[in-house]
């Protein structure tokens, strides 16, 4: 299976510098939950901003499949209404969701702990991506694998029990995923479920989960990590959420911002949640000009306007310890790390090895494409600038990835030669309006060769 779509080769070149205001799609995380938690409640659930990107639509589906009703109403408005904690109904088909990881792994945390049966199955690249780690815990709390693929992947035919067992666990590694699954799934067992956590990853799903009405504590677990406790049948009552826009789908304008000279642009309402702004650190680090204006709260989380304009960036060192916060901007982190002066190492990324593509090794791969010089030691990138616009000029492939093609899109936007991607149709799964909304801005981006 593929994106569904014919490729769509794309191209950016150096041009005029980057200038105006933009609002970038709501944020896919919270989009996902908010569905989800939707078809989980009592009630009418009204969402606002939600990105209409193919995955979070998929999650809309799976949703309407499993017995919600699910109606857009307007541009980024949808009206759920749900089925309550323990009314799911079987899905009469596959579960079909794309490209979409985030929305399958949590949804097999719904279906895990419920007296029903679903198939899930995506595109290619989804097929790849290894489930056990979300499998493992649902089975513990009386899920049955009914069917998968070899090394528990897609397709994956999932059995809930007629009662969750209520489990303490522990992640194996910082995942929001793994541990929203475990909670979701908590939602429909008698008892208290608790999540322990060495390394604090982001926190939307306890957001949420309380503004729906559920009964979610957070303590302190050693220096960095959490321990998460859900009580659990809760009677979730529907609520209205309003989405912020998607820091990491920020990313892209930000950076390109950076990078192209005499760049001044403003990208408003950007989700500021502690736990999602590794990559806003980094850049100030290295030396980015990024102002916060306007902070506010909306929808339960913490929200700004930035101001980015053109700086000279500097390498540094990024700890392991900040991948939870920023694991999908590391290849965007990497384009900003080729215009830096001198060596940016980004430490313990293995987490990049099994994202919609091995991201460590395709963002290598576009790099070369580049001409920039650099090197990947175990699970460290390390990638070395002059401080000048690198070469550019080769086509970097995208191996499904809709992060790797905008990255190496706004690469091109500041590289001498320009760069391009061999597929950008995938680019709709998270950010639609990628390419229209950089036009805006100033960027030359095309169908043709750079």
């Amino acid at each position: 299976m593929s994106h569904g779509l014919a490729p769509a080769p794309l191209s950016a070149r150096p041009g005029r510098p980057l200038s105006g205001s933009l609002r970038v799609p709501g944020d896919k995380s919270i989009s996902h939950r908010a569905m989800i938690l939707g078809l989980l409640a009592i009630g009418e659930t009204q969402i606002e901003g939600l990105l209409e990107g193919d995955d979070v639509l998929r999650t809309a589906d799976a949703c309407a499949a499993l017995g919600a009703q699910v109606e857009r109403v307007g541009e980024g408005a949808w009206r759920v209404a749900g089925v309550g904690i323990g009314g799911l109904s079987d899905p009469s088909e596959t579960l079909d969701f794309g490209n979409a990881g985030t929305g399958s792994r949590l949804m097999m945390g719904v279906v895990g702990s419920h007296p029903v049966t679903a198939t899930f199955d995506g595109d290619e690249s989804l097929r790849k991506r290894p489930m056990g780690r979300i499998v493992e815990p649902l089975t513990r709390m009386g899920a049955t694998v009914v069917s998968q693929a070899e090394g528990a992947r897609l397709p994956l035919t999932l059995s809930g029990p007629r009662e969750t067992i209520p489990v303490v666990y522990e992640t194996p590694v910082p995942s929001a995923q793994i541990k929203s699954a475990v909670l979701l799934a908590g939602l429909n067992a008698p008892g208290t479920v608790t999540v322990i956590e060495r390394e604090a990853s982001r926190d939307h799903t306890e957001r949420m989960l309380r503004l729906f009405g559920a009964q979610v504590t957070v303590e302190p677990h050693g220096e960095t990590g959490r321990r998460i406790a859900l009580r659990g049948q809760p009677e979730l009552r529907g609520t209205r959420v309003v989405v912020p826009a998607d820091p990491s789908s920020a990313a892209f304008p930000i950076v390109a911002a950076l990078i192209v000279p005499g760049s001044d642009i403003i990208v408003e309402g950007v989700m500021t949640n502690p736990l999602r702004t590794g990559l806003l650190t980094t850049l100030l680090e290295m030396g980015a000009d990024i102002v916060t204006l306007n902070q506010r709260e909306e929808g339960g989380e913490t929200v700004a306007d930035l101001r980015v304009r053109h700086s000279a960036l500097r390498g540094v060192d990024v700890p392991a310890s900040r991948a939870p916060s920023m694991i999908d901007e590391y290849p965007i982190l990497a384009v900003a790390a080729a215009f830096a002066t001198g060596e940016t190492r980004m430490r313990g990324l293995h987490e990049l090895r099994v994202k919609e593509s091995d991201r460590l090794q395709a963002v290598a791969d576009g790099l070369a494409q580049a001409g920039v010089t650099h090197r990947v030691e175990g699970d460290d990138l390390v990638v070395s600038g002059t401080g000048e616009a690198p070469r550019g000029g080769g086509t970097a492939a995208t191996h499904l990835d809709h992060r790797i093609a905008m990255s190496f899109l706004v690469m091109g936007l500041g590289a001498r030669e320009g760069m391009a991607v061999d597929d950008g149709a995938m680019i709709a799964t998270s950010f639609p309006t990628f390419v229209s909304l950089m036009r805006c801005l100033g960027a030359d981006l095309g169908e043709d060769g750079p």
